[in-house]
């Protein structure tokens, strides 16, 4: 996510009332290096949660695509950076299907894009706490919503055993 200049930034701040403005200052104060990318979440990204997705979801695919493969160490460091971005963007959001959708996408690019996590200890561990962390986000959905999810954690399942 690319943040807005700080004009951008003032100039819709005068467009917003007042008592808005007051929420959003209170809810920056409680982040401090990612102040201005949260504050271009809140007002020009928070109102179309999906194009956020989508661009959140483009960023993760171009960050696995510049992953060096050579070493192990490499691999899992930049899946971690990977992981803290995502889980930074859910923070931002706090909408639950936001977070549902953007590990479930992780996993999905994580198993595509590393051919080693059948051979690594450590790369199987990072998958399997994801995949513990999208049963917990999913199981305070609506029983629709969770059966949708479901289905597409059994496809992520059914990937990784073909791994």
């Amino acid at each position: 996510m690319k943040a807005a200049s700080i004009k951008e930034i003032k100039d819709e701040l005068k467009n917003r009332e007042p008592k808005e403005v007051f929420d959003l200052c209170l809810r920056l104060a409680v982040f401090k290096k990612e102040n201005k990318e949260l504050l271009t979440y809140l007002l020009f990204e928070s109102h179309d949660e999906r194009s956020f997705i989508e661009s959140i979801k483009e960023e993760i695919v171009e960050d696995f695509g510049n992953i060096n493969y050579r070493q192990v160490y490499f691999i899992k460091k930049a899946v971690r950076k990977i992981l803290r971005n995502i889980k930074k963007y859910n923070r931002y959001s706090r909408n639950k299907e936001t977070a549902a959708d953007l590990l479930l996408f992780f996993c999905e690019q994580f198993l595509k894009d590393v051919p080693i996590i059948s051979r690594n200890k450590v790369l199987q561990n990072i998958f399997n706490r994801e995949i513990v962390q999208i049963r917990k986000i999913i199981s305070a959905f609506h029983e629709d919503l969770q059966y949708d999810y479901e289905i597409e954690l059994s496809k992520l399942q059914e990937l990784k055993t073909f791994n």
